[in-house]
């Protein structure tokens, strides 16, 4: 497979000079297409594409063999909780499943593996309380299960009522059906709650270009999302806006009305007992408000890129880095560059994203346990509370950065601005920690030894499943409400 992808890559090359040139003959490498397919319109399994469409097929599952990495991201499983990666997470999650569980992101061919196969993520684990929603981005059967099921699919045990479920229909990772209608292979938005977030932003689907729609069928999944209290239903928060700021204010609304079925937290942190939002994957979002999007720039552009093999013009589906295919994905546009200098522009843009990301964090976790002494020293409510707020919004501005997968190349100026929100968020936390502490006859330099040792000890932890355990001490105790 991966001599072939080789081969695929440099018939691209030779595609892509032809393309430059004017001398490119799209009658001769069209993409293979059919007037009708004769599929089932609701066929769901992979392989019934199989022979109809195999070099798109072939492509979506080289990314199965295909364990390598670039810099900041890649498909080699293996846990982000290492120093190369963000060594923090297991503090900043604490309290949540997340912190026990959190590898490197493998690919749609892996997504029902990794999510209730062989490799099930631990965050699922032997949990018969997980709820069905989980499986809403990775399972080509989600459109046809909250059709049959409706909100008992949402609010349903994952190991118990929908895995098994998804299962007898034969489902695939998220696949062809998610993103084509079987019968006409047009573009399409399969899920639900996708279509109600789009028209919360003024976008109609069903009228969008070809073009627009090479970017919406990817935001059905790679975005910001939550459950519902309501039923568990997956709703993308973008009421407001899909800005960090924006989302921010929707879920302060939503915080300040709790109590009538409305979103609150994802979870307490055990280190500062306060209420966290954890962030998914704001690709789209975050893309949107960058320079690529706004010169009409599509998601498919840069990581479907045109190839050809026997004479056919296909897009990859392989959905890999564009860094792994500059030739194609870059230079078609940017010709006046050289594959070394267009990485290294890259380079120079994730380096310092990661940079200001890891300098977030920091300040975050830092941020965490100062409350958490407030509140073992007790400190009047609340100034603890005032404190949590700042940690809250710090977390929620660092973790829309790191939940994104660009590293920061998808919108630059945005994931800086938010990294920086974030570290003053958190020094401010620390601020008013620091004057209530003081005030309480706290040794602040004995505080500080104590979260250095503490974050040496997590990191120092080689077992990624281990490394939380290390986060709350006698010093740290756990201060969630129980």
């Amino acid at each position: 497979m991966k001599s072939k992808v080789k081969s695929l890559l440099i018939s691209s090359a030779v595609v892509l000079a032809l393309a430059l040139s004017g001398c490119f003959n799209d009658e001769t490498a069209s993409e293979n297409k059919v007037a009708s397919t004769g599929l089932p319109a609701d066929t769901i399994n992979n392989e019934a594409f199989k022979d109809l469409y195999p070099l798109q097929y072939e492509s979506y599952y080289a990314a199965a063999n295909d364990e390598s990495d670039t810099k900041y991201g890649g498909s080699v499983r293996r846990s982000k909780f290492m120093d190369d990666k963000e060594p923090l997470l297991p503090i900043l999650w604490q309290g949540y499943a997340f912190s026990l569980d959190y590898a490197e992101d493998r690919g749609h061919p892996f997504a029902l593996e990794d999510t209730g196969g062989e490799n099930r993520t631990l965050r699922i684990g032997d949990n018969e309380k997980q709820v069905g929603a989980c499986l809403s981005c990775k399972s080509s059967a989600v459109p046809t299960l909250i059709e049959t099921m409706g909100t008992d699919y949402y609010s349903g045990s994952f190991l118990n009522d929908v895995w098994p479920k998804a299962e007898e229909m034969g489902h695939s990772p998220i696949g062809c059906s998610d993103c084509h209608d079987p019968q006409t292979m047009e573009l399409r938005i399969t899920r639900q709650y996708a279509e109600t977030g789009f028209e919360a932003i003024g976008i109609d689907w069903k009228t969008a270009s070809k073009n627009e729609m090479r970017t919406l069928v990817c935001a059905q999944c790679h975005v910001e999302y939550y459950f519902a209290d309501d039923g568990k239903t997956v709703t993308f928060p973008w009421d407001k806006g899909i800005s960090a700021d924006a989302m921010w204010e929707y879920y302060e609304s939503k915080s300040a009305t709790n109590g009538d079925g409305s979103f609150a937290k994802d979870y307490v942190s055990t280190i500062s007992g306060t209420s966290i939002i954890k962030m998914q994957h704001p690709d789209f979002e975050t893309f949107s408000q960058g320079p690529h999007y706004k010169a009409g720039v599509a998601c498919a552009d840069c990581h479907m890129p045109y190839m050809v093999q026997d004479g056919k013009k296909f897009s990859s589906h392989q959905w890999t880095s564009p860094l792994k295919t500059v030739e194609i994905s870059c230079q078609g546009c940017h010709s006046d560059k050289t594959v070394d200098q267009l990485k290294g522009l890259v380079g120079d843009i994730q380096d310092n994203h990661i940079a200001a990301l890891h300098e977030a964090e920091e300040a975050s976790a830092k941020a965490h346990y100062y409350v958490n002494k407030m509140i073992t020293s007790k400190v009047d409510q609340s100034i603890i509370a005032e404190a949590q707020h700042d940690v809250r919004k710090g977390q929620m501005y660092w973790d829309y950065v790191a939940a994104e997968n660009g590293a920061g190349f998808h919108a630059p100026q945005i994931g800086m601005q938010n990294c920086k929100t974030s570290t003053v968020a958190s020094l401010k936390a620390i601020e008013i920690a620091t004057a209530a502490l003081v005030e309480k006859g706290v040794d602040l330099d004995e505080l500080n030894a104590e979260i250095d040792k503490t974050i040496a000890a997590v990191q120092a932890e080689q077992d990624s499943t281990k490394k939380r355990d290390h986060a709350l001490t006698d010093y740290f105790p756990n201060v969630a409400p129980q």
